[in-house]
């Protein structure tokens, strides 16, 4: 099972460089990066199925860190995040 992410800052209509994202399995972590300049993350980690959380740290003066809780499956896993200074959202990606 592979995992990829992205984070769009929705605010200034630009992808979001540099953010740190973290995959943990219980106390467990399974994969870690930052955002490349596109604000993605190819392949967070290569990992079994399971119960996971995923960690966005943005740079916000409101949000210090959003955290899902996820079920994944076989196959692969696009969760990306789209972030303004005072909101966010996701949603099951391709």
């Amino acid at each position: 099972m592979t995992v990829s992410t992205h984070v769009l800052d929705t605010e200034r209509g630009r992808p979001a460089a540099g953010v740190r994202v973290e995959l943990w399995r219980g106390e467990e972590l399974a994969g870690s990066g930052e955002t490349d300049a596109d604000g993605r993350i190819g392949e967070l980690a290569d990992t079994a199925p399971g119960t996971y959380r995923i960690v966005f740290f943005p740079s916000s003066p409101f949000f210090r860190r959003v955290e899902l809780e996820v079920e994944l499956a076989d196959g692969h896993h696009h969760i990306p995040l789209l972030l303004s200074s005072y909101a966010c959202a996701t949603y099951r990606g391709s």
